[in-house]
């Protein structure tokens, strides 16, 4: 069985090998040992805050299979960004160049450095190892932040998003980049992702124009990719779109690639989920749901066959021994 639990210091190794495995583009987890492992402190030290509203935290997961209790993958949520430093994106808006006796009328798309995310909520560091991509692996390693949110949705902002891997070559090339960062970095793509990575933001502000700049000014491989995504990353795009995540025009100021944004509550998984009672059968059949137990340090969250009830829902005994509930606790179920 592939459960989602929160991440521990001893999944160190695990966390650097998918760091160093995952390629350009997956910033927020740079493969620094020491770094990650200050993630994961971050991460223990969340689990164990008190928390009113969304602040500094950072919730971390992991895909484990429970029967060899090899690790799979992860995820992350950072409950509200750009706090201490800038949240840097580009608004991608619309200049207008118009002169009638000409008879000339122009909408030219145009970059705003922008730091309107600034405080939401951002769904990060989602990694799945190719041999798990299987067996609905990468809904459960998505969707399970939804369920965690749902039981706590006062430790996260009103608003959340993703920011999406833009388009890079097999090289790790990023025509985006190419075409407009590394006329004021003066670096490569990966090494301009890495300094972010760790955590220097700063920089950005320091270097990056701070007026609009036009995009038929780009290179037409530039202009191609404002918006899209990597081709790895199109399931995961795919994923948040069906949780009513829609792209509102801004782009990642490296890559191109889009950020897409839905607010807490009405993300499909959260509105649709029901909090009911379990009780444990001998089977459990029915349609693919995500269920999870409601503890926040002991979060366990997994894919089953279930047949929810009006007032309960009936759960294997092995289901009820992985998420750690007994007859009668509350679990959270939403058909996928």
């Amino acid at each position: 069985m592939k459960l989602i639990r929160p991440i521990r210091p001893d999944d160190l190794d695990d966390l650097v090998h998918m760091a160093q495995t995952a390629g350009a583009g997956f910033t927020s987890l740079p493969p620094d040992k020491d770094f990650l492992a200050k993630k994961i402190a971050l991460s223990v030290q969340s689990f164990d805050t008190d928390v009113k509203t969304a602040g500094h935290e950072r919730y971390m997961f992991v895909l484990e299979d429970s029967n060899t209790g090899e690790i799979g993958g992860c995820c992350a949520i950072e409950a509200a960004c750009g706090l201490d430093e800038p949240f840097y994106n580009y608004h991608v808006g619309v200049t207008v160049h118009a002169n009638r006796e000409l008879g000339v009328y122009n909408r030219i798309p145009t970059l705003h450095l922008s730091n309107d995310y600034t405080a939401t909520s951002v769904l990060c560091s989602l990694y799945l190892r190719p041999e798990f991509r299987s067996g609905g692996a990468g809904r459960l390693l998505s969707k399970c932040r939804f369920l965690f949110m749902g039981n706590f949705p006062a430790r996260f902002s009103e608003k959340v998003i993703a920011e999406m891997r833009g388009v890079s070559d097999e090289k790790g090339q990023s025509p985006f980049w190419e075409g407009l960062g590394r006329h004021f970095f003066s670096i490569d793509y990966e090494a301009a992702e890495h300094i972010v990575g760790m955590g220097n933001k700063a920089f950005i502000a320091e270097l990056m124009p701070p007026h609009p700049i036009y995009s038929v000014l780009l290179p037409p491989e530039a202009q191609a990719v404002m918006g899209r995504v990597h081709p790895q990353t199109a399931p995961a795009l795919h994923l948040l779109e069906q949780e009513g995540f829609r792209y509102q025009n801004y782009v990642d100021i490296f890559d191109g690639g889009p950020t897409v944004e839905a607010p807490l509550m009405d993300i499909r998984s959260i509105r649709k989920s029901q909090l009911l009672p379990c009780q444990i059968t001998d089977a459990s059949s029915g349609n693919t749901h995500l269920i999870a137990n409601d503890r926040l340090h002991g979060f366990r969250c997994a894919l089953a066959q279930l047949t929810p009830g009006e007032n309960s829902v009936s759960i294997s005994a092995e289901l009820a021994q992985a998420l750690g509930v007994q007859a009668r606790e509350s679990v959270r179920v939403v058909a996928l």
